[in-house]
């Protein structure tokens, strides 16, 4: 059993994860309240389950004298039972500035407990971290050939080894070597050679069984069929293809009061975006009925949230003809821009802008400004900032939450290998953050509804007046061409606003 857990923690050393709460952006960037004490943490998953997840706090309030971290499952018996926690370090000077590394052991739901103290007092911050095993890296040919030949060596020196051990051990050292000897050593070593042989092949097929093992552990995402009925229906019907036997059809929990978010995004233009909510009509089905939508062919990202807090953003595309749909309702919204182009995205990114900023003018004459970042390169963990103005150039006075959130946002690689979806918390899908982070005033609530985000107190902010300046973190996760669509509420109007951003390697 021992040697059985070497060999497939030596197959998880070839493996990588990444969280699968988006696409093609692993990086958990998230803000919140530990306390009296507001963090901002970046968590970059490890590349191999077991494996070790890189860490980095910045305290935004002053007075934090330390940090320490916990792996815990979001859920289940473990959950309740903690390991002991590692410190956090101040790699440099700055006092606000924390990292750490934490072993993850398993694939699952898990979240990172962030215990502070310090003048203030004590507070306990909880992020979600899905993890899970992607795929099986191949051997570089250069190693694999350099290893094949150190195997041979080794092979033939054994052999000589039990030649030699058997023709002359027992021989004085000036004899000469008998005939009988030499017959012995010969048969000595074509026995060794011919178990040696034997160990080899016996070991490839047990290698071979192990990673087959192992590889039916690896992500497998499920897969979503949709199909246009009559009366403009829009059916999804959703698909395991195999993975852990836990991952049901039926399970999903409401995320912002939905049990799925569908963006909707006309490509490769990428200047059409509709955000819309399919219901549930029977298990592993969702339904919709469409609004009105012009021709193309549309990318689609959903988005859903098993019971374990396990998030999942499921890909597909489909085709469809201008449809007369019905009026968009609730929280369905859409929005639109120019077709995208890499000279307006040059232009939006240009560090030569005095003001630092882009403003997209939306229909109505409102106007949504992004105050862009000093620089945009990858990984680099930046606050996203975004303003609304009124026809007027004013702040809008009814600004109001949309599915109990300041804003949504959709960050969007032109090749499709990126999609994240955002809030002011951060990267986190919120119905995981409620699980990690229950409140006394929530459990009441939690025990008829556990994810109703109209019962959050932190999102219960409709006693006053909003602000129309939200801001949230994230970072870019690879260099190329993104577009961004950021939604912002009004009293019954969600306003969509689109911006491009072209990100770079960072300068060596």
């Amino acid at each position: 059993m021992k040697k059985r857990v070497q060999v497939l923690c030596v197959l998880l050393l070839l493996g990588g994860t990444r969280a699968r709460a988006h696409i093609g952006s692993p990086d958990v960037y998230a803000e919140g309240l530990a306390g009296p004490y507001k963090l901002s943490v970046v968590v970059r998953p490890p590349l191999v389950i077991p494996g070790v997840a890189e860490i980095d706090v910045r305290a935004e309030t002053a007075g934090v004298q330390g940090i320490t971290i916990t792996p815990v499952p979001l859920v289940g018996e473990a959950s309740k039972h903690p390991p002991v926690p590692d410190t956090m370090e101040r790699p440099s000077k700055d006092p606000q500035y924390f990292t750490g590394q934490l072993w993850i052991m398993a694939p699952g739901s898990w979240q990172i407990r962030f215990a502070v103290s310090g003048g203030r007092g004590s507070g306990v911050l909880s992020i979600p971290l899905p993890a899970t095993a992607m795929a099986t890296r191949k051997m570089e040919p250069a190693l694999g050939a350099l290893l094949a030949v150190l195997g041979i060596f080794l092979v033939l020196g054994m052999v000589g080894i039990v030649g030699a051990a058997t023709r002359e051990a027992r021989l004085p050292p000036t004899e000469l070597v008998p005939a009988a000897n030499r017959r012995r050593g010969y048969i000595a070593m074509a026995v060794t050679f011919l178990l040696l042989a034997a160990v080899v092949i016996l070991g490839g097929r047990w290698w071979r069984a192990e990673a087959a093992s192992y590889s039916s552990n690896i992500y497998k995402p499920l897969q979503m069929s949709p199909f246009l009925g009559p009366g403009n229906l829009l059916d999804l019907k959703l698909r395991d293809p195999g993975w852990l036997p836990q991952r049901q059809l039926d399970d999903f929990v409401p995320d912002h009061n939905h049990l799925m978010h569908l963006y909707m995004i006309r490509w490769p233009q990428m200047d059409v975006v509709f955000h819309v909510h399919p219901e549930p009509v029977g298990t592993g089905e969702f339904q919709l009925a469409l609004p009105s939508i012009p021709a193309g062919d549309y990318h689609l990202y959903a988005d859903v949230v098993h019971s374990n807090g396990f998030p999942e953003t499921i890909v597909s595309e489909v085709n469809l003809p201008a449809i007369a749909g019905r009026p968009l309702a609730g929280d369905d919204a859409e929005g639109t821009a120019t077709p995208i182009e890499v000279s307006s995205a040059e232009r939006v990114t240009a560090a030569s802008l005095p003001s630092h900023e882009e403003r997209f003018r939306l229909p109505d004459g409102y106007t949504m400004v992004w105050e862009m970042p000093d620089k945009v390169i990858p990984k680099a963990p930046e606050d996203f900032r975004f303003e609304l103005f009124d026809p007027h150039g004013k702040p809008p006075a009814d600004m109001a939450l949309y599915m109990g959130m300041l804003v949504h946002a959709a960050f969007v690689k032109t090749d499709g290998t990126v999609f994240a979806h955002i809030h002011p918390t951060g990267t986190v899908a919120m119905a995981a953050y409620m699980m990690a982070n229950p409140s006394e005033t929530m459990n009441e609530t939690a025990s008829r509804a556990p994810m109703d985000m109209a019962h959050m107190p932190a999102m219960n902010m409709n006693r006053g007046v909003l602000p129309s300046t939200v801001s949230f973190p994230y970072g870019f996760p690879s260099a190329g061409q993104y577009r961004i669509f950021v939604q912002m509420k009004h009293g019954d109007t969600v306003e969509t606003g689109v911006f491009d951003a072209i990100v770079r390697e960072a300068a060596r």
